[in-house]
């Protein structure tokens, strides 16, 4: 720990768990306040206590990313409370996996609410608290979750596919419109060890498919973790509108 994020203040959405909570303490760690947002996460008074044990005014908020009042709401409630708003990161999401011909639009469209528009929503109104920087003062920072499948083609992922796909053109749109005072990027990873994707809950022939990459294995929700960190900091202030795949080689784009 080096306290390199001392001082600013921090959002993680989907911050209760997975990736999501991994962020969420590594930014703490950094000397970083953070709110972290859920939606009905048991999980999330756990995470809770063990970001105030590093920084006392973290907190946590429940929201549904994808209802445009819910993220209004909590982004002026980060804000009141913490006065600035530094780094956001959008790492809520949900995944249905299904054939297309079985794949139904309510489906459909709950995980593009969920992955695209939440990310939209909280962008937009996390920009709104942003945009407004002191001279001088590190650029505020954007970080998206995208996903390796925004960019390889999948059996039963079309849904969660085109919604990751849309989180990395909208995060160059935000890069571009909110430059030099933001700077946004997305993270795409590829298979990660959580609650929604864990290997020892995947039939055989799915864990074998995942496993089909150079490297052979799951990513620790701190590994994703640490290039979050690489993109909230101060090394990475001529970094904007990229998308960096952390994916034991599974896609090369």
């Amino acid at each position: 720990m080096t306290g390199a994020l001392a001082g600013r203040t921090a959002l993680v959405t989907g911050g209760s768990r997975g990736i999501g909570r991994a962020i969420a303490l590594a930014l703490a760690r950094e000397g970083a306040s953070v709110a972290i947002c859920h939606h009905g996460d048991e999980r999330a008074a756990e995470t809770l206590a063990d970001l105030q044990a590093l920084s006392s005014k973290s907190f946590a908020f429940e929201a549904d990313v994808s209802r445009e009042d819910d993220v209004v709401a909590m982004l002026a409630e980060v804000a009141a409370r913490f006065r600035t708003l530094d780094i956001a990161v959008n790492n809520a999401g949900i995944l249905r996996e299904a054939p297309i011909l079985e794949t139904s639009a309510a489906d459909f469209d709950r995980v593009v609410a969920v992955n695209l528009r939440g990310t939209f929503l909280v962008g937009r109104e996390a920009a709104r608290h942003m945009r407004e920087r002191p001279a001088g003062v590190s650029p505020a920072r954007i970080i998206n979750l995208a996903s390796d499948l925004a960019f390889l083609g999948r059996e039963g992922m079309a849904a969660y596919s085109a919604s990751k796909g849309g989180v990395v053109a909208l995060t160059r749109s935000f890069a571009t419109e909110f430059a030099p005072q933001i700077l946004v990027n997305a993270i795409a990873p590829g298979p990660v060890d959580t609650d929604m994707t864990s290997p020892a809950t995947m039939s055989p022939e799915a864990l074998a498919r995942d496993l089909d990459i150079p490297l052979a294995r799951f990513a620790a929700p701190e590994e994703i973790a640490a290039l979050a960190l690489y993109l909230a900091g101060d090394g990475a202030r001529f970094v904007t509108g990229q998308c960096y795949g952390i994916n034991g080689g599974s896609a090369m784009p």
